[in-house]
């Protein structure tokens, strides 16, 4: 089973709370439990919240800018794949976040606790995001306040979301010193120091391991070139081999 399977078969199962709770009771009808007979509560309580968050904070960010467009759903859709047969209520769910009224912090606030002890899958969730927020080809001003300020929610500091804003292709200027989170007086040890711990944050397997969809799989795999692109460019730069043991 699908993990949207998963999430919407579990809906009526689990007593989440908050603003994600409220999503959740609103598709709860249309949804068989079929998730708690897979995995554990709390296990599973985290991941149908996480998943539920991640459709509503993909709403709000596609209507960050003031207009919903079809490049930006399509983008979602394509993030985070989503079967045919699971499509309607995941549209529910989608739709309802998108014309709530409470705005983003809401959602992004709850993500950050159930994940508190997991950035690097929150900063997952953020990729995904700047995906949707690329998709109609320009990343507007409104878009990038958005998704800063839900990094500011998760715990990044200024620096991790220049370092993440890079790492998707969307910082001011082409840096690889950026995507590595450094400047380009780093020394050759800082550089194989922040490539390693970027490696080892952003590794698919520890996605795989986690339980965490495919999508979010991909997601990782797309990190982790942009991870090595950028070392391996800063390496033919500086005209030095620098081991990465």
């Amino acid at each position: 089973m699908s993990i949207w399977g998963k999430v919407l078969g579990g809906a009526a199962g689990f007593a989440v709370g908050g603003p994600i709770g409220g999503l959740l009771g609103a598709v709860a009808g249309h949804a068989v439990d079929l998730y708690r007979e897979e995995d554990g509560e709390a296990d599973a309580t985290q991941q149908i919240a996480f998943t539920i968050g991640v459709i509503a904070l993909g709403a709000k960010m596609a209507k960050a800018d003031g207009v919903v467009t079809r490049h930006e759903v399509d983008a979602f859709k394509q993030v985070f794949k989503i079967p045919p047969e699971e499509m309607k209520n995941v549209g529910r769910i989608f739709d309802l976040a998108r014309r709530d009224s409470q705005g983003w912090e809401p959602y992004a606030n709850q993500i950050a606790k159930l994940l508190a002890d997991r950035p690097a899958v929150l900063e997952d969730l953020l990729d995904g995001l700047f995906h949707i927020a690329r998709a109609d080809g320009e990343l507007r001003e409104a878009e990038i306040g958005y998704l800063e300020g839900i990094s500011k929610v998760f715990g990044f500091s200024d620096r991790d979301f220049l370092r993440i804003r890079a790492s998707n292709g969307c910082a001011p200027k082409d840096d690889p010193y950026a995507v590595l989170g450094l400047t380009p007086d780093a020394t050759d040890e800082e550089i194989k120091s922040a490539h390693r711990g970027l490696v080892r944050d952003h590794h698919p397997d520890r996605l795989i391991a986690q339980g965490l969809p495919q999508d979010f799989v991909d997601i990782a795999n797309d990190k982790l070139a942009a991870i090595n692109a950028a070392h391996d460019r800063i390496r033919k730069e500086r005209g030095a081999v620098m081991e990465t043991a």
